[in-house]
């Protein structure tokens, strides 16, 4: 089957074929189905590579997130797709494993497949990383953290602003001896920012308070890591009256833990997490938390993709996004 019997099955011109594929937004809906209809009866496969080489245009987008299990991530793509897919634009998704090095290795990978841009959560990079994508020539946005100085465009919040709000909400609930628990030595420079703000915050708002950290280590992020960290907190650090975790998955693990333990939360210890996942909403109690809008960040990056590709990548002042962040005050922590 070929694009011509396409055309003549459609009753539309090759060209007009050829426009549907390459560009749907430029043809009418009306010509736009009868062609993805013809193409759907004939069993037609575009020659994308082809096209590809003619056009300059590989109409893909090369994605790196941290994980796919985090619902987070999954939504930041999923606002992705929604601003390029009509637009005819499909996503390459790899995954770094928090690894700067992985990152590396996977851009080098789906660069040699010319994506027309590149989307990355963070702004931190190996040499080598910066290196190809400076020398890529296609339009770059990084996420999930903001920088004035990014690669290309930026579109994102600041970790440290989030987590600052929330241990100035902790303080003013009344809790005394706050403690941090999460994943710190894994390569999450974003959790490592919320640590920060959270030892920054302790010396100004806590002072004579010893900053109290708890670290997950290898064993990833994942509830069984949270109910292991609330159980080392009760353990070890008895005095804390709250544990606020990096992640709302670890902040999931420990309320359910403190439930099978018997744990009055927020009578006993209070709970706290970062992010805004669904999950934290339907837990008993439901979840304070720093909501992140991060199907908004795909949107907003999906967007400014869009702006730089049609504009040809031309030399532009940097994009930078701030999406900003949303104190949800859940029921897992009270007045004291």
């Amino acid at each position: 089957m070929t694009l011509a019997e396409v055309a003549a099955h459609a009753g539309v011109s090759p060209q007009t074929v050829s426009r549907a594929i390459r560009q749907p937004d430029v043809v009418s809906a009306e010509t736009l189905e009868r062609v993805q209809e013809s193409i759907r009866s004939t069993g037609y496969v575009p020659n994308l590579a082809a096209s590809n080489l003619a056009s300059n245009r590989s109409r893909t987008i090369a994605v790196l997130i941290p994980a796919v299990s985090a619902s987070v991530f999954a939504e930041t793509v999923q606002g992705l797709e929604t601003v390029l897919a009509p637009h005819g634009y499909h996503l390459f998704i790899g995954t770094t494993e928090y690894s700067l090095q992985q990152e590396e290795e996977m851009l080098r990978a789906f660069l040699g497949r010319r994506p027309d841009g590149v989307v990355l959560v963070g702004t931190e990079h190996t040499p080598g990383a910066q290196a190809l994508l400076n020398a890529a020539r296609v339009p770059v946005v990084e996420s999930w953290e903001l920088t004035q100085h990014p690669v290309d465009s930026v579109v994102g919040f600041s970790n440290y602003a989030a987590m600052s709000a929330l241990i100035e909400h902790v303080h003013a609930l009344g809790y005394r001896f706050p403690i941090l628990a999460g994943q710190f030595s894994g390569g999450d420079v974003r959790a490592l920012r919320r640590r920060a703000a959270f030892e920054d915050g302790m010396r100004r708002l806590f002072p004579g308070v010893p900053v109290r950290i708890l670290d997950a280590g290898s064993a990833g992020v994942s509830m069984d890591a949270g109910r292991d960290l609330f159980r080392q907190a009760r353990a070890d650090l008895p005095q804390a009256d709250v544990v606020m975790f990096s992640s709302d998955v670890f902040a999931a693990g420990a309320v359910l833990e403190a439930m099978r333990a018997g744990v009055a939360v927020p009578g006993e210890i209070g709970v706290t997490g970062f992010g805004g996942f669904d999950v934290g909403q339907h837990l008993v109690p439901t979840l304070t938390t720093m909501l992140v809008p991060s199907r908004r960040i795909g949107e907003e990056a999906g967007r400014v993709l869009l702006e730089r590709i049609e504009s040809g990548n031309r030399p532009a002042a940097a994009a930078i996004v701030d999406v900003g962040h949303t104190l949800v005050a859940g029921e897992s922590t009270a007045q004291q």
